[in-house]
Order: C-alpha cells, then structure tokens, then sequence
C-alpha cells in the first residue's frame, strides 16, 4: 500500500515544502514550482487526490508570470533567481496530465496555465524541458487542433533527434557529451512520441539512448546511479555518489514507458530493479524508504543514507509506489476479465 504519511505532513495549504530537517518539514525552505508540479502529477492519480491536486495547481498558477514561472516561494514572496528552464518543463508535463483530470476545476487551471505559456516552449535550451513538455503533450488532452498538436509533438521530438544525432558518437549514445541528473526522461519522450505518432527514428533513438544508459546505471545487476559529485562526462569516470531518488524514478518511468510502447519484457525486468533501488536493492543494500514516517531519505552517500527527507525524494518514491501499485491492479483486473 503507498504511503502518504511524509508527503501529508510536508504539505499546508500554500503547496509542498521543499526541505524538511531529518523528518521534521522546514518552512523555512520554502516552495519550489518543481516539487509542487511532482506533487500535482502525483495528485491526479490518487482517487482521494481532489484537494492536494487543488492545493498543488494553485501554486503552480499563482507561480506563473507572463514570461514564465517563478521557481521558488518564501514568506510569500517569489523569486526568480533559481528560475531553470527543467522547472517550467515539469510544471507543464503537470499540467498536460492535469488536463486528463477527473475534476473540471483541476482541468479548467491547467488549461488555463497552458494557454499562458505553451507557445514559448519552442524556444526551450535545455533538452529536459523539451522532454517534459513532449511526454506532457503525448499525455494530455490538449486543447488544440489535432494537426497542430502533431505538429508541436513532431517540432519537440526533433529538437531531441537533432541532439541526439550532433552528440552520439561510437561508444556514446547519448543527447550530450555528460550524464546528469534525471537523465531517463530523454529517451522516455522519444518512445512517448513513438506511442502516439509511430515515428520509427523516435524510437530507435530511444531504443538506442535508453539501452546505453541502462548498460551504465545496471552495470553491477542492480540500479548504480551516477552520483552528483562531478557527474559523467564523456571518457571521465563514473562517480558513485551521491546517488539520488529522482534519478530512479526518472529511470524507472523511462524503462516503463519503453515497456508500454514495445512490450519488451527486459525493460519491465529494469524497472521493478529500479523500484526496489529505494527498498535496499543498491550499493550499501540499504532502504532509502522510512517506515516511521512514510518519507524517503534524500541520498545514498558514501557513508550510508542522508537521513533528511525532503519533497523530491518523497515525492519520487511515492510516485513510483503509485504507479507500481496500479499496474499491478490493471494486470489483476486483466486477469480476471480474461
């Protein structure tokens, strides 16, 4: 059963703190646009989630400016100093998938929010937010003609070809020269896009960037995700930590994704690796969830686990749980209808 403890404790009624200090939420982390977008997502597919998704929307609205949105909240005042293009990517991955909601009032503000911005996705840089915002529209039910929605789905996925194909090189499969963080989420948009427009390019190159990317993170049989210290670079070495939650969730989602497009049962197999990563089944065979509180530690690190509990390890684990859990009830379902 997914555990909702943390998570309710570190949400009041302005969003998702960001930090909390061991267990204890800290208000004076403040709020950021990219764990209260996770906490939307998270939110639309809990059947008690009208409120929370109510909750995590507002914030997202009032986050959002003209130009963009602001990244971080404190005391009431928003800031644009930690403003990233990656943020404003997940919030509209949010708000495509909020635009499926059961709640016309959940649908109304993320329509509304799209409307606002959706146009100045094409000038993203960063190949994350064009990931995000693919997936998203791959998803969601977007208000716009057909044609012109494959026509922004056919624009986004062939920034991320392109990229691909200016970068990849013998050995190097991959859309830039270094592996970073939440890297799953470039080859999750390409067989998205695959899904819906049978674009066979999408999917090679998401067949090929995927499996380069697993040949690394699955070297040692179970999930070794590559740490923050450094990160990969092209023909350096692969630090070992610190190794983060989000990253199994990215690589998690992208391996399912993969599964629901091609029905390759080696990618499910990776998947259910990269779930168990959070109940021990990593480097210093240690949980990172916490049955007392529901929460999910923040790290592995070289000396065990960082035992703060933040919203985006919380949330990352969480959202693996649910996604899990209600794949395993379809398939149930399936079963017994069959």
């Amino acid at each position: 059963m997914v555990d909702y403890r943390h998570l309710n404790a570190m949400t009041d009624r302005n969003g998702i703190l960001q930090f909390s200090r061991l267990q204890k939420p800290d208000p004076d982390s403040g709020y950021t646009l990219d764990d209260n977008a996770r906490a939307l997502i998270l939110a639309l597919f809990r059947d008690d989630g009208y409120e929370l998704a109510g909750c995590y929307a507002a914030y997202l609205y009032r986050s959002q400016r003209l130009d963009s949105w602001s990244n971080f909240e404190l005391n009431g005042q928003f800031s644009s100093s930690f403003d990233s293009e990656d943020s404003v990517g997940r919030a509209l991955l949010a708000c495509c998938l909020g635009t499926t909601s059961q709640w016309p009032e959940i649908r109304k503000i993320c329509i509304d929010m799209l409307v606002r911005y959706l146009p100045q996705t094409f000038d993203f840089v960063s190949p994350r937010a064009i990931a995000y915002t693919l997936v998203g529209l791959c998803k969601g039910e977007i208000p716009v003609f057909p044609e012109k929605l494959m026509h922004m789905i056919s624009l986004l996925c062939n920034r991320l070809i392109n990229l691909y194909q200016l970068k990849h090189d013998k050995g190097w499969f991959w859309f830039e020269d270094y592996l970073t963080y939440c890297n799953g989420i470039l080859p999750q948009a390409l067989f998205a896009a695959y899904s819906l427009s049978g674009d066979k390019t999408a999917l090679k190159i998401g067949h090929d960037s995927l499996n380069f990317l697993n040949s690394i993170l699955f070297r040692d049989g179970y999930l070794n995700i590559v740490g923050n210290q450094g990160w990969y670079s092209k023909c350096g070495c692969i630090p070992l930590f610190d190794q983060q939650p989000v990253d199994a969730a990215s690589i998690y989602f992208a391996c399912m994704e993969a599964y629901e497009s091609i029905g390759n049962q080696e990618y499910l197999g990776l998947a259910k690796l990269a779930h168990a990563w959070y109940r021990g089944v990593n480097i210093h065979s240690l949980p990172l969830y916490d049955s007392e509180t529901g929460g999910c530690f923040d790290a592995l690190t070289k000396d065990g686990v960082n035992l703060n509990q933040g919203a985006e390890s919380t949330l990352s684990l969480i959202l693996c749980d649910l996604h899990a859990e209600t794949k395993v009830q379809l398939e149930t379902e399936d079963e017994c209808s069959s």
